[in-house]
């Protein structure tokens, strides 16, 4: 296993690149740190499809939006190091915004279009804006063969491979399944937000889509909606932001007829909130009698 190199600048992220480029295919984890075993998934999935793994730490601010938790997103560099040097990442790229953004905010930015309105990005104006961005900026920094991101926010994967066909970026662009706790919750960094009873209650989520998906061989699509809106409504302490079913790659809603079951491909995504924590989740409705894969991952370390 080589040794990591942390690539702070744009000078030191170049030579420590170059013999990569080299040797061979180069894979590009982009996270915003504070890395836990999902994040390790990624950086296993990279290994596999390339020979180098760069992994890119940066808290990116043209995401967040007023009010929004930048000021308090856990920030864990240290930590986030060792656990890329034991998964036997190549570089990591760690800029200071003023390193990401020299000159300060840009004023050329990519438009995440009529996807990036709808669900997460109508009620986070600006959010994938900011993120694809950072996103293209990173592709052209690192140049990489391969980028892997999580299935967990499908409409930011769905957003970034439009990006890179409507751009002809020179990329492929990998999702990788989500990583469950024992009990089924999605991991994701803003979890250490989460006490015990917050945790209990945003466990509502993944069963939710359990119940959706265990109907959705013989339900319309209103009557799989009711099934994930029962389980979240009667859960205190959780505000529903939506529960919808979508088309996978355009993520138009699915109409329903009141008759016909859920046809073709479908995606069940669901966004609440837990006090001040906000939570995302989603599956790709089984339309068939297969089992739901939303137990945990064989092997999750959490």
């Amino acid at each position: 296993m080589t040794d990591l190199v942390v690539a702070r600048t744009r000078d030191e992220l170049s030579s420590a690149l170059a013999p990569l480029h080299s040797k061979g295919s180069i894979a590009l984890v982009p996270t915003m740190g504070a890395l836990h075993a999902g994040h390790r998934s990624l950086i296993g999935l990279a290994h596999e499809l390339a020979d180098a793994v760069v992994v890119s730490i940066f808290l990116n601010p043209l995401q967040f939006g007023p009010g929004e938790d930048l000021s308090r997103y856990p920030r864990t560099l240290p930590e986030d190091l060792v656990a890329c040097e034991r998964e036997g990442v190549d570089v990591v790229f760690a800029p200071t915004a003023d390193v990401m953004y020299p000159g300060g905010r840009p004023t050329v930015t990519v438009h995440a279009g009529p996807l990036g309105d709808v669900l997460e990005g109508a009620l986070r104006p600006g959010h994938y804006d900011g993120v694809l961005t950072v996103v293209a900026k990173l592709f052209g920094l690192v140049r990489p063969d391969v980028s892997v991101f999580g299935d967990k926010d499908a409409q930011q994967l769905a957003l970034i491979r439009r990006m890179v066909d409507d751009l002809d970026l020179p990329v492929r662009v990998e999702g990788a399944p989500t990583v469950r706790t024992a009990d089924g919750l999605a991991l994701s960094s803003r979890n250490v937000y989460l006490d015990a009873d917050a945790t209990e209650h945003a466990l509502a989520l993944s069963r939710a889509l359990v119940a959706a998906d265990e109907i959705a061989p013989v339900a319309t699509v209103g009557g799989v909606l009711a099934a994930a809106r029962q389980v979240l409504d009667r859960e205190p302490g959780l505000a529903v932001d939506y529960c919808v079913i979508v088309d996978p790659d355009t993520f138009e809603p699915l109409v329903d007829d009141g008759i016909t079951p859920v046809r073709g491909p479908a995606r069940l995504l669901v966004a609440a909130r837990v006090g001040g924590t906000r939570l995302i989740d989603t599956t790709l409705l089984r339309l068939s009698e297969a089992l739901p894969n939303l137990r945990p991952e064989e092997g999750d370390r959490s």
